[in-house]
């Protein structure tokens, strides 16, 4: 039984570390010249955010030219890949930072624990919806620290992330949840970007306000029952 049971975690944790290749059906056409000049850009935004926060461990940043809307970090191979599905919805490279930060988190977790992290993947597999909590609060951090706008995490989630119907069966939360969980975050942390908030006009994150606006409201309560005053910013 105890080896099923290991059998059955350790390939969660290859499925988690290797996602399945997309077909030959889903890839993009692209010339190799727009490909490099699009990794280019990923390796560049990637190891400046690297650099700013002076992150110990080494990880590498790979373009996938399919259409798959999604990123991803390999946990063997400290990868962080990022399809062209994805790239191209990002309006800005704030929005880029973002998707990276989120990875970067979840790269320098998988050097965590006993034998170089080689286990550390059994930490997500048992409770992933804790990280990616964790990493959308990081990847705050990281932004700010690396010269990028915070918000812009909210605007790229709101943008490109669907919405699942219930959150019980799902290794992510609900995206409606992170979001809320990230704007109180730099609400606590860094209010000055919203205070200054250069998406403030922007569709998606106008769209963000119209439908967290129950939520900001309890958040508003909160706010206020711990006597730290009103809520300016939301």
């Amino acid at each position: 039984m105890m080896k099923r049971l290991l059998a059955v975690v350790f390939v969660l944790g290859m499925m988690l570390a290797y996602p399945l290749s997309s077909s030959a059906s889903d890839v993009l056409l692209i010339s190799t010249s727009e490909q490099k000049k699009v990794q280019n850009h990923i390796s560049t935004v990637g190891f400046k955010i690297l650099n700013a926060n002076e992150l110990p461990n080494r990880t590498v940043f790979i373009y996938d030219s399919s259409k798959t809307i999604n990123a991803y970090s390999a946990f063997f191979g400290r990868n962080i890949v990022l399809y062209r599905g994805m790239y191209i919805m990002l309006d800005d490279e704030d929005m880029l930072a973002a998707v990276l930060c989120h990875e970067i988190s979840h790269s320098m977790d998988s050097y965590e624990g006993p034998f170089r992290g080689t286990f550390g993947f059994l930490n997500y597999t048992y409770a992933p919806k804790k990280y990616e909590y964790k990493a959308d609060k990081r990847a705050v951090d990281f932004m700010v620290k690396a010269g990028y706008h915070p918000v812009a995490a909210i605007v790229m989630m709101n943008k490109v992330m669907g919405q699942n119907r219930y959150d019980w069966n799902s290794s992510h939360p609900l995206t409606s949840r992170r979001m809320m969980s990230v704007y109180e975050y730099i609400y606590k942390k860094y209010p000055e970007y919203l205070v200054d908030n250069k998406y403030k006009t922007n569709i998606y994150y106008q769209n963000f306000l119209l439908t967290s606006k129950e939520n900001r409201a309890k958040f508003q309560k909160k706010i206020e029952k711990n006597s730290r005053g009103n809520v300016d910013y939301l």
